[in-house]
């Protein structure tokens, strides 16, 4: 197996499996916007067979990318799966005609979700869906998760559903699910320029909650790229890297999916499992 020492990023619990803290996410293997296939369908074939053989064993997708191409391409990859390989999905939106992102909250709209991701996969049991909020679809928005979540926790129990995470959420959403079911993670917008969840780290951490920032580079003013970019150039590194390893420096409980449709990206990516970040670095990016 060829390996990027991904063990320098440690590990952290995801429901009652313990995954690597640099995983992958599939969204990027879907063609443009998300939507419909992939323009070399080999290249996002061979971008999953290199994350696996270089010892990812958490990947992020869901049946609303492509929609359906995202788990269709992990099943050709990659079925049977690994032992040791975790793959999360998410239900709660559904794809428009033209690609538009859509809620898709009701009971009929999660269990439908449940089902496609369980035959695009090709699994009995997914290991983790979670629950993508839409109140707006740009970022948490207040509302109950209490209807779409009790479908959830239902399918838990008729065994399609093994660990349930919350997506797009706010603080108040967290507590509101965390009252109903076990929650495994928390999926959210956050990186170096876009800090709101700070706060909602740290109680996640202290209650052993795993939490899966996306767009580690999303975001960012022109003044903040400069500097990001600065900060690389004198490390040798890209600033994906520095982004990526100053997420998995902030808090152990950080998991990281970063995406892309290209190998050589990929192996960047993971390379930053191995990148130390010097104190004049980290006090240099912890004021962007």
């Amino acid at each position: 197996m060829r390996d990027n020492n991904l063990a320098g990023a440690g590990t952290f619990k995801l429901g009652h499996r313990t995954v690597k803290r640099l995983g992958y996410g599939a969204m990027q293997l879907a063609g443009p916007g998300v939507f419909g296939p992939p323009r070399d369908r080999n290249a996002a074939l061979a971008v999953l067979r290199e994350a696996v053989e270089r010892g990812v064993n958490h990947i992020d997708t869901s049946d609303i990318y492509g929609p359906h191409i995202t788990n269709q391409l992990i099943r050709e990859a990659l079925h049977p799966y690994p032992k040791d390989l975790v793959i999360a999905t998410k239900a709660g939106a559904r794809r428009g005609p033209q690609g538009s992102w859509e809620a898709a909250f009701s009971a009929k709209d999660i269990t439908a979700a449940v089902h496609d991701n369980l035959r695009n996969l090709s699994v009995d049991t997914l290991e983790i869906v979670n629950l993508r909020a839409m109140f707006d679809a740009q970022g948490p928005s207040e509302g109950s998760i209490a209807e779409p979540l009790s479908v959830l926790v239902k399918l838990q129990r008729e065994g399609k559903v093994r660990h349930i995470g919350l997506s797009n959420v706010t603080a108040k959403q967290v507590e509101e699910g965390r009252a109903m079911a076990e929650i495994a993670c928390v999926q959210n917008h956050y990186n170096l320029a876009h800090r709101n969840d700070d706060a909602l780290i740290e109680g996640l951490a202290a209650a052993g909650i795993a939490y899966v920032p996306f767009f580690p580079l999303g975001g960012f003013s022109p003044i903040q790229s400069t500097t990001l970019s600065d900060v690389a150039k004198e490390l040798g590194a890209t600033p994906m890297q520095v982004a990526l390893a100053w997420l998995l420096r902030r808090s152990p409980n950080i998991l990281l999916i970063p995406g892309t449709s290209s190998v050589e990206h990929l192996r960047e990516n993971l390379a930053a499992a191995e990148l130390e970040l010097p104190v004049d670095a980290m006090k240099t990016l912890e004021r962007l």
